[in-house]
């Protein structure tokens, strides 16, 4: 199987992750079972994943310079990642998620930034040779505008394949320039909603909402639906793509297993409908496991995966 080059730019964060009955309401103490602390954040995730996956990927992201930094550069070069354009910031903390997860495998977040929310437009135009090669590229919300648009514009210069996964979805949407520059979007409802200004409760609400999208020139999107899979909308039709039935113990990190999923198998050449069932299939896997990071799947966990359902 071939090995192809992704780029992502996004963020790293520590998660911190504990083990509930059910979720927390406000004011209440919930005694929670395991404690986990693992590598987090949509970035890092996904370039995790995808490396799992067997691609050749390059990160581009900032850290603090302190020892939850250093232990995620040493968590990311085992996992065959190229760090060269991970930069160490001395003026910030490393970003940070508190995470509860209740016994339904549902969770909630908390997200103190850190270091991702310096990562600037030079930090990305730093990585041109990397990025010029690539067949995808992959970014997220979860730093600053300017590095996702510095991104975008350098994947259009140079023909690569831009993917953003858009999370999480700013309130008041995202600058119509921005879309202009996106091949793929890969949101879930509630950030279809927040995109479109549309309401977005039924299969045919999310069909119209990416569709919507589509005028706005991205080329395709796919939308995650949870348990209920994901909808591709491209130029050739919709089409629903069911969910894999697993027993899920974790949520966290599902939709970035599915994002790189959606990448890894779009730069191997398969259709966005395709790439959608096979990221399907990671995101059920990954959500078998505890921690965002610790539960992706390798290629050979999907394809064992997919040869006995």
């Amino acid at each position: 199987m071939s090995r192809p080059n992704l780029v992502v730019v996004g963020s790293s964060n520590t998660d911190m992750v504990v083990k509930v009955s059910h979720l927390p309401a406000p004011g209440e103490t919930v005694l929670g079972g395991e404690f986990v602390t693992a590598g987090g954040g949509k970035g890092a995730n996904q370039a995790v994943a995808a490396a799992r996956l067997g691609a050749a990927v390059t990160f581009v992201a900032r850290v603090g310079a302190d020892a939850l930094g250093s232990a995620a550069l040493s968590a990311f070069g085992a996992e065959g990642i190229d760090t060269r354009y991970v930069s160490v910031d001395p003026g910030a903390p490393s970003g940070v998620a508190l995470i509860f997860v209740d016994d339904e495998g549902e969770n909630m977040i908390a997200v103190a930034p850190g270091a991702n929310a310096r990562l600037r437009a030079e930090d990305v135009v730093s990585a041109e040779a990397p990025l010029s090669a690539a067949r995808v590229l992959v970014t997220q919300l979860e730093v600053p505008l300017e590095a996702v648009f510095a991104a975008l514009r350098a994947a259009r210069a140079s023909g690569v394949t831009s993917l953003l996964n858009p999370a999480p979805a700013p309130a008041e949407g995202l600058p119509s320039d921005l879309l202009a520059l996106v091949d793929i979007i890969n949101p879930n409802r509630t950030e279809l909603s927040r995109l479109t200004g549309r309401a977005v409760a039924s299969l045919a609400d999310s069909e119209e909402a990416a569709r919507a999208l589509l005028d706005s020139g991205t080329r395709g999107v796919v939308v995650t639906l949870g348990a209920e899979g994901a909808l591709v909308v491209d130029a050739t039709g919709v089409e629903h793509v069911s969910a894999y039935r697993v027993r899920a113990i974790d949520a966290t990190g599902a939709g970035d297993a599915f994002t790189a999923g959606l990448a890894v198998a779009t730069a191997r050449g398969a259709t966005l409908q395709a790439a959608a069932r096979y990221a399907n299939a990671v995101a059920a896997l990954a959500t078998t496991r505890l921690g965002a990071q610790p539960g992706m799947p390798t290629s050979a966990d999907v394809e064992r995966f997919l040869a006995s359902t």
